[in-house]
């Protein structure tokens, strides 16, 4: 059970492996793209790949006899995007497991990978566990650490993850159906929370310190992007470095350096030094690296002027 490119590889590495892949199931169809066209989620379309049957309920209510009679020993899921109703949590013969992108109890929730970075965590991980009816809080099974490093994001830390996560998941359920398996509590009190990302939260608070805004940009890049305003409209900030001068007089968000070779434009943070932007976005525009976007447009910014 699962629905995004995270879940592909793991999906992938059980159909390889010497265990029978029965169903999959997955979100049903979501319109995407400018012309919002129905389009099948990349699960769904590896399955189809290698013609393993696809369930697709709305809710998982709308189908669970069905899902019931397909009488499997175990249920995986992996960013599935539904919480399983507790009938179905209790039927399988080795239970249900969840292959999770952190190291539980730390973040639990649908964005872990993006928290882990915004909160500019040195580690992640995988945690595979036994699934519980409150979200990510069934017992532990096993994990693996995973470096996050400076200049990761969330698309290689995600794509790190996902390999990890299949990787573990292998090796792991072995000693399930010998039924020889850790089975770990959570310790409550130490539970952190990784909610879906909300449009507010893409914005950029300049009044932060310049490692915080780092943080900010790679933890949504490359989706959903954070974006600042810039003379009252959306700009997209796809990507950013660190600039450790400081800039005392500076305010936050203000325009302070353009680059004499047009690579970036550096704008002051709250703690005086500086996030050099090298990927924007323009309002109406199409993503540019920074240099074509002055090359075009030389004028565009001036030192001084401000960022929201």
């Amino acid at each position: 059970m699962g629905t995004p490119d995270f879940s592909v590889p793991i999906l992938e590495r059980l159909i390889k492996s010497e265990h029978q892949v029965v169903a999959v199931v997955t979100q049903p169809d979501r319109p995407k793209g400018r012309k919002r066209q129905l389009a099948a989620s990349p699960v769904k379309q590896a399955a189809q790949a290698y013609e393993i049957p696809v369930y697709q309920p709305e809710k998982l209510s709308d189908e669970l006899d069905e899902i019931l009679a397909i009488e499997a020993d175990i249920i995986i899921t992996a960013a599935y995007g539904q919480l399983l109703p507790e009938k179905l949590l209790q039927y399988p013969k080795f239970g249900c497991i969840n292959v999770h992108a952190s190291l539980l109890p730390e973040l639990r929730g649908g964005a872990p990978i993006h928290y882990a970075i915004l909160e500019g965590k040195k580690e992640t991980g995988i945690t595979i566990m036994y699934m519980a009816k409150k979200l990510d809080a069934g017992d532990i099974i096993s994990q693996e650490a995973v470096t996050i490093e400076a200049d990761d994001h969330v698309g290689t830390l995600h794509d790190k993850l996902s390999r990890v996560g299949a990787n573990l998941l292998e090796t792991t359920l072995p000693s399930i159906f010998e039924q020889q398996n850790n089975r770990t509590k959570q310790d409550e009190a130490k539970a952190t929370f990784a909610p879906n990302i909300t449009r507010e939260q893409e914005k950029i608070d300049w009044h932060l310190d310049h490692y915080a805004i780092y943080n900010h940009i790679r933890g949504l890049h490359p989706w959903p992007v954070a974006y600042t305003l810039f003379e009252g409209e959306r700009m997209k900030i796809w990507w950013g470095e660190r600039n450790e001068h400081t800039f005392s007089k500076a305010k936050p968000g203000e325009i302070v350096a353009i680059d004499d070779n047009q690579h970036h434009i550096t704008v002051a943070c709250g703690d005086s030094h500086g996030i050099n932007l090298t990927m924007i976005q323009p309002a109406g525009k199409k993503r540019l690296q920074m240099k074509d976007f002055l090359k075009g447009n030389p004028n565009v910014f001036q030192i001084g002027q401000i960022m929201e």
